[in-house]
């Protein structure tokens, strides 16, 4: 213990207080620049300074640098060739005379005093010295005194580095926070965000601002698969695992655009918060349902081409006919809504396809629905699709019609059996060209073009309150009425020559020719069912004809036309049998026309043939 009664004792306690007191209150460089001034003012040495290591460690930089009572700029120096240089090699080093004679660089110097700084490990960062211009003895307590604070020099030193290796790690994981290509949020346990990267707030349509608070939650779509996957994966989160590679359906802050993440959520250790990472997979999302789209729209096209369908095959050189390919030329080449109308059988669908074929999309597909197939109840779902669990049996997302239908022409037949419901939603989807799917909640945006057919009165519907006014208007934007085969006798012969080439092939027989009297009974025929009953007809007739000649037994054909009929029994023609025949199984059903009791069912007719027949017979019932 020094004794305070000794004037060197009491010296040495106040340099000791004159140090402590100067740098207790400071860190850093004031820390350094005080402990150098009371250094000097201390030990009665004029100069005084505090270097570290620079970058390369053949030189040395000053942090604080006391000379003769002014603080000069901060320097660098090489070590060869000075007394710092053993120093820095780990020694303690004191020369109390000759130093400029030792050291030809330091002219003026005469004593020099200097410690190492070292850090925890023993590695050497820097050194404490002083020097003089007088010759400096060797004191062993000041020495020590010397070293105690070389050592707390040290251990500034060495906090100083870490902290400059601690900001220089956080600036590179800020600016890797920041400007990493994936998406960062740090949120709390209620998916409210506390910090995200810039890539996150592209992604999500945020603004810097907008950031702390957005609840995550918020931005998942009111949509049940969506719904119920988030709540999955947040359900995870809070039992404290890890939740990765999840497809999560998002809506973007800004402007509502859906959007697809792959999610990875990892709960803190004291379970309040989750550090997130998601990437931006809308593009693989949209490229994989349009893949799906295409192998449906694939499937729906092969089905058509099954069905042997005739596609452009019109065949026909009656005015009539002539004067519908005209007006269906002249609209092809558009993208009008066309509503064909005409009777069952006239070729409403051959006409559609023409018009999609001629037109501007035909690369596109044309996808087809016959509304008159389908119960009430799958109309919806038929024509805008559904979401996956939108109602029982929905066990996957099923694009509709008009989303197969996109770039293309989407063919409506017997658009008049739709029901009210479809009918306003499809007003809809005419109007604003998107509609939402069954169980949905965002539109989805279509550029199709739409042709109806019907063998209905649609105004006649539209005043009975069955068919609504303004989906009419929209639909008869460019109306094509077809003839019935009657109106268009002289085609017939063409017709028969054509069915007969499709059939030769399929049934394994040559017919070459058609006998005068069958021709005759062909075109004197009246042809309710038009063109497909004709079809069928002569289909049977082929299948019963024996040799290369087609002939037609009279019971196929037992009506001709009222101007060629030949007499019957007692005078009477066969139009007038057929008349009364027909009065009197209708007075048997009490006028009933369908149904399994019905005068149709009776005389082996369909109902709109029978109702054709009683038509022109002039067959009325009785008041």
């Amino acid at each position: 213990m020094p004794d305070l009664n000794q004037p060197a004792d009491r010296e040495e306690v106040a340099a000791l207080r004159a140090i402590v007191e100067g740098t207790a209150g400071h860190t850093g460089e004031e820390f350094f620049r005080s402990l150098v001034r009371n250094l000097s003012a201390a030990t009665g040495v004029p100069n005084a300074f505090v270097a570290e290591f620079a970058e390369q460690k053949t030189r040395i930089r000053s942090l604080a640098f006391w000379q003769n009572g002014a603080f000069l700029p901060p320097d660098e120096w090489e070590l060869a060739g000075t007394p710092c240089e053993d120093v820095l090699a780990g020694r303690f080093c004191h020369h109390p005379t000759g130093v400029s004679e030792k050291f030809p660089k330091d002219a003026g110097v005469e004593s020099y005093l200097g410690v190492p700084l070292r850090d925890a490990s023993g590695a050497v960062l820097g050194h404490l010295a002083v020097f003089d211009a007088r010759p400096m003895p060797a004191e062993p307590r000041l020495l020590y005194t010397f070293q105690i604070f070389a050592a707390r020099a040290a251990a500034e030193l060495d906090r100083l580095r870490m902290d400059r290796m601690l900001r220089d790690s956080e600036e590179r994981f800020r600016d890797l926070f920041e400007e990493a290509p994936v998406a960062y949020v740090h949120e709390d346990m209620e998916s409210r965000f506390i910090r995200a990267n810039r890539t996150a707030l592209r992604v999500l349509g945020l603004k810097p601002e907008e950031a702390v608070g957005t609840v995550g939650m918020s931005l998942v779509p009111d949509t049940p698969d969506a719904q119920r996957l988030v709540k999955e994966a947040f359900a995870s989160v809070g039992r404290g695992t890890d939740t990765g590679g999840v497809v999560l359906e998002l809506r973007r802050k800004d402007d509502g655009r859906p959007i697809w993440v792959q999610w990875w959520s990892r709960p803190d250790r004291g379970g309040q918060f989750t550090r997130t990472v998601f990437i931006d997979v809308t593009e693989r999302v949209l490229m994989e349902r349009e893949q799906a789209r295409l192998r449906q729209q694939n499937v729906y096209l092969q089905e058509e081409l099954k069905a042997a369908h005739n596609f452009d095959e019109i065949v026909g050189q009656s005015p009539a006919l002539v004067s519908v390919l005209q007006r269906v030329s002249k609209v092809a080449g558009t993208d009008s809504t066309v509503l064909i109308t005409g009777e069952t059988g006239t070729g409403k669908e051959l006409v559609a396809r023409a018009v999609h074929s001629a037109g501007p999309r035909k690369a596109k597909p044309l996808i087809k629905l016959n509304c008159a197939a389908l119960p009430t109840t799958l109309v919806e779902s038929e024509l805008f699709g559904h979401e996956k669990g939108a109602f029982t049996g929905a066990v996957a997302r099923k694009p509709g019609r008009f989303e197969l239908a996109d770039g293309g022409t989407l063919f409506l037949d017997e658009v008049g059996e739709l029901s009210l419901e479809a009918q306003a939603k499809l007003l809809r989807v005419l109007q604003e060209r998107e509609f939402e799917r069954v169980g949905g909640t965002a539109p989805v945006k279509v550029d199709v073009r739409v042709i109806a057919a019907t063998n209905r009165d649609l105004a006649q519907l539209a005043k009975q309150g069955t068919f609504r006014d303004d989906l009419l208007y929209r639909l008869n934007v460019f109306p094509v009425r077809l003839p019935a085969l009657r109106e268009r006798p002289g085609d017939i012969p063409l017709l028969v020559r054509f069915f007969l080439g499709k059939l030769s092939g399929r049934l394994g027989k040559r017919i070459e020719r058609v006998s005068g009297e069958t021709l005759d009974a062909l075109v004197g025929y009246d042809w309710p069912g038009n063109i497909r009953e004709l079809e069928n007809v002569i289909e049977r007739a082929a299948i019963l004809s024996d040799g290369p000649e087609l002939v037609i037994d009279p019971d196929v054909l037992p009506v001709t036309r009222g101007g060629d009929a030949p007499a019957g029994a007692g005078g009477q023609s066969l139009v007038a049998v057929e008349a009364d025949h027909i009065r009197s199984v209708l007075a048997q059903t009490g006028w009933v026309i369908e149904g399994p009791n019905g005068a149709a069912t009776v005389l082996g007719l369909h109902p709109n043939t029978l109702r054709s027949r009683m038509k022109k017979l002039g067959i009325l019932r009785p008041s």
